[in-house]
């Protein structure tokens, strides 16, 4: 019989400690041998220590709880993996829930594509939230345009990906140098496919995302995005010299009447299809304001 390999999974945390112990609460029922994986949690410089929120699962899981000054996720994330000693990596957030069967989907690609970047389904988990809807819908959409072959995809969000140990080292780890919490994950993933490796989608991984937003954070976190936009093209440009790829309209029209072919409460697809509108004028905002200051 094979042995499953071992699994280090790796969450950055802030301030959160009740999402925290709900996540860790949903790993300790995972479908896979607790011997065979680790939960390596970097607490990004939490103003309270979260020794109380891991301490019930210590007897559960093998756990460890390295503390930071606050740096950003994407530090976090480069902390936990230099710590980590699994074979693979499988990074997600202190906001997230796992399915049961996530690291046994996970295992089941690796064992296929051992030197790819493998991307999960993220599902929201808060859906009369409008604007945790209108936000993953975007996600979506993305992974709907941009991942669609399987085999084929091109960009995953960090909260719900896994790859080799030795290749996230050889590749180079998470840029820490994007000013906001925003875009580092498409920057590697885009650095990830020049060096010559692929990304598989693998819809089998799933997790819910627990993100709580209003119109503020909304905005927030779609003007952030544009910020990291704007530095993504930058790092992408230094890289391989190539100039600011614009879509073409129809991507917009079609993420833009995206709630109306998708899952969602008819009462309320207008609403998201405006929500989204804001996103992406936000987002564009947010691109050329960092323009602008640089």
């Amino acid at each position: 019989m094979s042995v499953s390999p071992f699994i280090s999974i790796v969450i950055p945390t802030y301030n959160r400690p009740e999402r925290l112990k709900t996540c860790l609460e949903s790993i300790s029922c995972l479908y896979y041998p607790q011997e065979h994986f680790e939960v390596i949690i970097v607490d990004d410089g939490s103003k309270e220590p979260l020794n109380s929120a891991v301490e019930p699962y210590q007897n559960l899981l093998n756990i460890t709880l390295i503390r930071q000054t606050n740096a950003g996720p994407a530090k976090a994330r480069n902390t936990g993996a230099n710590a980590a000693t699994g074979q693979y990596l499988a990074f997600t957030d202190d906001d997230c829930t796992l399915d049961k069967n996530w690291l046994l989907a996970l295992e089941n690609s690796f064992s296929k594509t051992s030197n790819a970047l493998l991307g999960g389904k993220t599902i929201n988990a808060l859906p009369d939230n409008l604007y945790s809807s209108a936000s993953q819908l975007l996600i979506d959409y993305l992974y709907d345009y941009y991942n669609q072959k399987s085999a084929q995809a091109t960009f995953f969000a960090s909260n719900n990906f896994a790859l080799s140990r030795d290749l996230f080292e050889k590749v180079g780890q998470f840029d820490v140098t994007f000013p906001l919490a925003a875009g580092e994950d498409r920057e590697f993933c885009d650095r990830w496919l020049f060096q010559g490796y692929s990304l598989h989608y693998v819809p089998e991984a799933i997790i819910y995302h627990s993100h709580h937003l209003s119109l503020a954070k909304f905005w927030r976190q779609h003007f952030n995005y544009g910020c990291g936009a704007y530095y993504f093209h930058q790092v992408r440009s230094q890289r391989n010299q190539t100039s600011v790829k614009v879509e073409p309209l129809d991507f917009y029209w079609k993420l833009l009447t995206y709630p109306l072919t998708a899952n969602s409460q008819q009462s309320s697809k207008l609403f998201l299809c405006t929500l989204l509108f804001l996103s992406q004028f936000a987002n564009v905002y947010g691109f050329f304001i960092s323009k602008l200051k640089q």
